[in-house]
């Protein structure tokens, strides 16, 4: 039985790296991926997948309004790749799930679990309770302990404690942070 798989971790992790990594495999062995990424995500491009390495390639794209369907899905497609799985609604992980179990399609989310404020992304919740496999892509803090939150920072570096849940700016506004950082705006000595 084919699997949803949810991939999180903290900015700068390389989740798109990975994912990226993952279809390459699949392509290699001359299987065909389906790739989508976020619409609110067009920091590389609208409909564009990239890294801060600088590798890029086309996706489709998703909305809140966008509805999952095993018919759009081509014949033989062998992984459905999700980047910036956070956005997702409910609903749709829901869909995505039934096209892993029901089609036989492995469906792989790629993205944050929490925002700059600490708090969950409805998708990343939707995907920790429904994914058949969780698993965590680490990174570090400046300090070198393991980061698990995001810090919004501004032009001046400063921590932005108020705000728009999604402010599209990539990694020049958002820092990978370890939990001491996060709660005290400086890391343990």
């Amino acid at each position: 039985m084919a699997k949803l798989f949810w991939r999180y971790g903290a900015m700068a992790a390389g989740k798109t790296l990975a994912l990226l990594g993952v279809a390459h495999n699949y392509e290699r062995l001359g299987r065909s991926v389906v790739i989508y990424t976020a619409a609110i995500d067009d920091r590389y491009g609208e409909g564009t997948v990239g890294t801060r390495l600088g590798l890029q390639r086309p996706a489709r794209t998703f909305a809140p309004d966008t509805v999952f369907a095993a018919d759009d899905i081509p014949a033989g497609t062998a992984c459905v790749l999700i980047d910036e799985a956070q956005f997702l609604t409910t609903e749709q992980v829901r869909q995505l799930h039934r096209i892993a179990v029901l089609h036989g399609v492995p469906v792989i989310g790629y993205g944050l679990r929490t925002d700059f404020l600490g708090n969950g992304f409805e998708g990343a919740a939707a995907l920790g309770l429904l994914a058949d496999q969780v698993e965590e892509l680490k990174t570090v803090c400046a300090c070198g302990r393991k980061a698990s939150f995001n810090m919004r920072v501004d032009g001046n570096g400063r921590r932005v404690n108020e705000g728009e849940q999604v402010s599209i700016g990539g990694d020049a506004s958002y820092i990978a942070v370890c939990p001491f950082r996060f709660y005290t705006d400086a890391c343990k000595p």
